[in-house]
């Protein structure tokens, strides 16, 4: 007797509803609104106070104003705050090592505000520089992006890191590393993401 196969159903993006459930205060509901999600570090956090912000284009140029970002990472101390990362350092208990964002409606700037992590190790066991992974959907996104953003100012730790000199010199890594901007207070490191088109950011197959 032949197999019978059902038909497959219709795909679906992730909005634009997507900030009922993940992010409502986002949108005027008055619901979890004394979460901060994005906001990783507390005041007794150990490390150095970092901000990163950005935006989110589309393959056109145009700002995508209804995107989420999540982002997680390491401790200063390079350590993630999940129970199967075993490796003999201090965990923050100040520090969530997660974060969920999303972009403004009006100006489409998302930010986080964190602290900058240490470096981990990666399957090999040698040093990966200090980097942030991040995770993005939108209306128009059938499966999340992945990618990472690099620091600026850790130019010896990024020429060394078996991930990022993986990608071709040039334009494409360059996609992955955060820009250390000048600020008043915490340091500010600019990354924009770009969906697709001659900028587009590198993503993972994860």
């Amino acid at each position: 007797m032949p197999y019978e196969y059902l038909k497959e159903s219709a795909s679906q993006t992730a909005g634009p509803f997507l900030h009922i459930g993940m992010y409502p205060s986002a949108i005027g509901l008055p619901v979890r609104t004394q979460e901060k999600p994005n906001v990783l570090a507390g005041p007794s956090v150990k490390g150095q106070p970092i901000r990163i912000e950005g935006y989110i284009y589309d393959g056109g140029g145009n700002l995508v104003k209804d995107a989420q970002i999540e982002l997680w990472q390491a401790n200063t101390f390079g350590k993630y705050n999940h129970p199967r990362d075993n490796q003999d350092k201090p965990v923050d208990p100040d520090f969530k090592g997660w974060g969920r964002a999303v972009t403004d409606f009006e100006t489409g700037l998302y930010w986080f505000e964190t602290i900058k992590p240490g470096p981990v190790q990666d399957i090999g066991g040698n040093l990966m520089a200090p980097h942030a992974s991040l995770w993005i959907c939108a209306r128009g996104i059938n499966i999340g992006l992945h990618t990472r953003m690099y620091f600026s100012d850790e130019e010896d730790a990024n020429n060394s890191d078996s991930v990022l000199q993986a990608v071709e010199k040039g334009p494409r890594r360059q996609s992955l590393i955060g820009q250390r901007i000048s600020g008043e207070g915490p340091a500010i490191y600019k990354f924009d993401i770009f969906l697709q088109g001659e900028k587009e950011t590198v993503f993972f197959d994860i």
